[in-house]
């Protein structure tokens, strides 16, 4: 089904799947090791469309979600460059939450390969997810460092 025929809604939601799951996948390859390849392939066949209950959600957007993970593995230094400049001196990526992590990553990865796509609609679909996953002062946090971050590598 093309994304061109369906309303703009449902596309809007196959998207937000899309970078739910890419930030699960991120997730989980940094707490197993496994490689995109692998985990694209596990989620591609058993868990695209999944929300963090194992609730489904609106069909994610495969063709997005493996952009996204491939995005933070093939442009991972830059990406993560871009993350470190704006944390409080001193820190490293290490010391934040690992879905923290994936989804800072997740999001700069989009600002530098989608430039196509408005930084206003990247950031609130990032930090409407880190609302999802955390108390408001870390998703606060998220905000952040990623309006600093798209900042940086697209200007104000």
């Amino acid at each position: 089904m093309q994304d061109q025929k369906l309303p703009f809604e449902v596309i809007r939601a196959r998207r937000a799947g899309a970078r739910l799951a890419a930030v699960q996948a991120l997730y989980q390859m940094e707490q197993t090791g496994e490689s995109a390849k692998a985990v694209i392939r596990e989620f591609m066949e058993d868990r695209l469309g999944f929300g963090p209950d194992e609730e489904p959600v609106e069909e994610a957007d495969p063709d997005l979600f493996k952009t996204v993970v491939r995005a933070v593995v093939d442009h991972q230094d830059e990406v993560d460059a871009a993350i470190l400049k704006r944390l409080s001196k001193g820190w490293k990526l290490s010391r934040l939450d690992a879905t923290t992590r994936a989804i800072l990553r997740a999001a700069t990865a989009e600002l530098i390969q989608q430039q196509h796509l408005s930084k206003a609609v990247l950031l609130d679909e990032y930090v409407t997810l880190a609302h999802d996953f955390f108390e408001k002062s870390e998703a606060n946090f998220v905000n952040a460092i990623l309006d600093n971050v798209s900042n940086d590598l697209r200007g104000t």
